[in-house]
């Protein structure tokens, strides 16, 4: 499972700020074709967007692109120019304003030939933005439509658009609505993208100062089960990774019982057993093996791996 705490997007008219990005502690740097890009920007966008995947060091982070919507007149270019001039240096490819599943398959079947012309020797993924009320509609069949995807994204701006809601501010709750005007909207995205295997991502916080109401948005995205959230700004990327990285002391817990488990299981115990003053059985595993996975994908250490300290 990729890090997905804290994905940050990088204008791809900025050859500065995709620079600066390779050098942030961001786990997915996503180099955006885009909304962050003017259309008459956009073609030689692709090429610093080149330049950066092949002079920058990227430190074992994520890599992606988001190309522009398959409604445009650009997709289709951005795939051959900036996925095929760099593919190497690129693990998944961001697909916005997804509604159909057949958007997803355009993809697929674009980065197969690129991939098999390249030579590239192992498979790009791809991410999908949920943006609009269709996308919601056709949710279960966009998560299903490719082996190559490997998230789904939620679009709070598009979507406020979409559905007619009264704000031109994104990320934030509405005061005139009681409660979290959001929730079924990413609790329908997480459904899906679990029912399908996949992970699931919020989306940004335009407010880059505000970084309580930010924090209070992304603890509300990880109660519920999120994998994390896109950033804007570099300092929206330390916050996020900590509210999204379990407490040391709760990932230990969760290798503990999925040892205790193992070795129940090894020794032909039954499904349950006793673990402290708890029974735990194969949903504690799973709960405990999703925690462990976010946990490692952070780069958390147990205790107990750690090699015993020489004596004397």
């Amino acid at each position: 499972m990729r890090a997905r705490r804290s994905c940050l997007s990088v204008p791809g008219s900025s050859p500065n700020m995709l620079t600066k990005a390779a050098s942030l502690p961001a786990d997915e740097v996503m180099l955006d074709l885009e909304d962050s890009v003017a259309p008459s920007a956009k073609v030689a966008a692709r090429d610093a967007v080149v330049h950066a995947l092949r002079d920058n060091s990227w430190h074992h982070k994520t890599v992606s692109v988001r190309i522009n919507s398959i409604a445009s007149q650009w997709a289709g270019f951005d795939l051959l120019h900036v996925v095929g001039e760099a593919c190497e240096h690129l693990d998944c490819v961001v697909l916005p304003k997804v509604e159909h599943a057949h958007e997803v398959m355009f993809v697929d079947h674009w980065l197969r030939m690129i991939e098999s012309d390249r030579k590239l020797a192992r498979p790009i993924g791809i991410e999908a933005q949920i943006e609009t009320a269709l996308g919601l509609v056709n949710i279960n069949e966009i998560a299903n439509s490719s082996p190559r995807l490997e998230a789904l994204v939620f679009g709070p701006a598009d979507m406020s658009a979409s559905l007619g809601i009264p704000t031109v501010s994104v990320g934030a709750p509405l005061e005139s609505y009681p409660g979290d005007h959001w929730h079924w909207a990413l609790e329908t995205i997480l459904v899906a993208a679990r029912a399908a295997g996949l992970q699931a991502v919020d989306g940004p916080y335009l407010a880059i100062d505000d970084l309580d109401g930010f924090k209070e948005m992304a603890t509300r995205s990880n109660a519920l089960g999120y994998d994390g959230k896109w950033v804007l700004h570099p300092t929206q990327i330390e916050v996020v990774n900590e509210v999204f990285t379990p407490p040391q002391d709760i990932y230990e817990r969760a290798e503990a019982v999925l040892d205790a488990y193992r070795i129940s299981i090894e020794n032909d115990e039954r499904g349950a057993v006793l673990f402290g003053n708890e029974m735990i059985d194969e949903a504690s595993r799973k709960m405990a093996e999703r925690l462990a996975e976010r946990g490692r994908a952070a780069g958390l250490k147990s205790s107990q791996d750690e090699p015993e300290r020489e004596h004397g």
